[in-house]
């Protein structure tokens, strides 16, 4: 499902964020990315979004190899990837609703699909009854149950995380992968970047190391 083949990713100056990283996540697998912070985790997600492009190597997601998508239908291909952010990204002046349908109103859905989509995100994030509320008087757990709303809210076959319980207290952030959890259980393909480490034990799921640009563990 997700291949990364020999990638590197160099900046401007030189400086390599990740360095010949070869890996392989199957369909339906949950998988925790982890390493210092600098180690690449967040670059290696940008290069599986298409937010960049990789210096050498091909990454493929689904059977598309990214290397070969051109500008103009990277948002195509972005539509069967869901993505939760640590600091949400939630727009303050729309309801919890209309936050969690963006991805829809974009695809051009229609009214009523959009809104039965919503409501049955919201409900699996165990927030129906706040869809007409507005982000900047929910808790710090419940804007990140709406993110994680929005990233499935078109059904996407890959969900990515990039430090999701960073702000969150431990229990709240048991709940969060609990979540994640869920969505794997049905099939979807979960990489979750973090540093929390008590939470990648407590899961138990396959771990990819980081340090330095290379993948260290985790490989199989």
């Amino acid at each position: 499902m997700i291949e990364f083949h020999n990638v590197t990713k160099r900046y401007r100056g030189g400086v390599e964020a990740l360095r010949n990283v070869s890996i392989r996540i199957d369909a339906g697998e949950m998988v925790f990315l982890t390493g210092h912070s600098g180690a690449g985790k967040s670059t290696l997600l940008r290069l599986t979004t298409l937010v960049e492009r990789a210096t050498r190597g091909h990454i493929i997601i689904g059977g598309h190899n990214l290397t070969r998508i051109p500008p103009r239908k990277i948002p195509l291909f972005r539509r069967h990837i869901g993505v939760v952010f640590q600091d949400h990204r939630l727009l303050r002046d729309r309801t919890v609703f209309d936050n969690v349908a963006l991805p829809l109103v974009v695809s051009g859905h229609g009214h009523s699909e959009i809104g039965r989509r919503v409501r049955a995100a919201l409900d699996k994030v165990d927030l129906l009854g706040k869809e007409k509320q507005f982000p900047v008087v929910l808790s710090g757990g419940e804007q990140q149950r709406v993110g994680i709303a929005r990233a499935v809210v078109h059904k996407p076959p890959v969900l990515l995380a990039d430090e999701p319980t960073g702000n969150l207290d431990p229990d709240l952030s048991k709940e969060i992968m609990g979540l994640f959890a869920q969505f794997n259980q049905v099939g979807v393909t979960v990489l979750i970047a973090t540093h929390d480490l008590d939470l990648v034990h407590h899961f138990g799921d396959r771990v990819l190391l980081l340090r330095n640009g290379q993948v260290v563990d985790g490989l199989g």
